[in-house]
């Protein structure tokens, strides 16, 4: 009876235990810490309010900024990384220096949630855009965020 008393109270103990350790876990995961500088947007939570696993409570969108292009794949046999590049900002009426950091390899489309699968037999040509990514020389110093207007002039020659 002292033995089947004994595994009970062990069974117990490890029970707590394991309980204990989920609670620590848990507990480690209450406060959110950013990975880089950054604004914090679209904030659905507040203090002291239950998230659950996977749900989102915020969008950071970073102080380091870039411009995506979309250009022609027709206009990049002149496109090179390293190229100067004059960044126009419509909301602010400025122009900042920058420079042509990388071209994606593939359309836009390919990569994109619901790609287009054109049937067989479709020989209609249509000129694609690639994403080229076009990065400040130095920080713009006025607030940017995804989706501004930006028009990217790219010296080729």
């Amino acid at each position: 009876m002292l033995n089947a008393q004994r595994k009970n109270a062990e069974a117990q103990l490890a029970e707590a235990k394991a309980q204990k350790a989920t609670a620590d876990a848990n507990l480690s995961r209450t406060e959110l810490y950013a990975t880089t500088e950054g604004r914090i947007t679209r904030l659905t939570a507040v203090p002291g309010q239950l998230a659950t696993p996977g749900q989102g409570v915020m969008i950071l969108v970073p102080l380091d900024v870039w411009v995506t292009a979309n250009l022609k794949e027709t206009e990049l046999a002149v496109i090179r990384p390293g190229q100067p590049v004059v960044i126009y900002i419509d909301a602010y009426g400025r122009s900042f220096p920058g420079h042509i950091d990388s071209i994606q390899a593939g359309s836009g489309t390919v990569f994109s949630l619901l790609p287009a699968e054109n049937a067989t037999g479709n020989y209609v040509k249509v000129v694609q855009r690639i994403p080229v990514k076009i990065t400040f020389d130095r920080k713009p110093g006025v607030l940017l965020g995804p989706g501004m207007s930006v028009v990217p002039t790219v010296t080729v020659r």
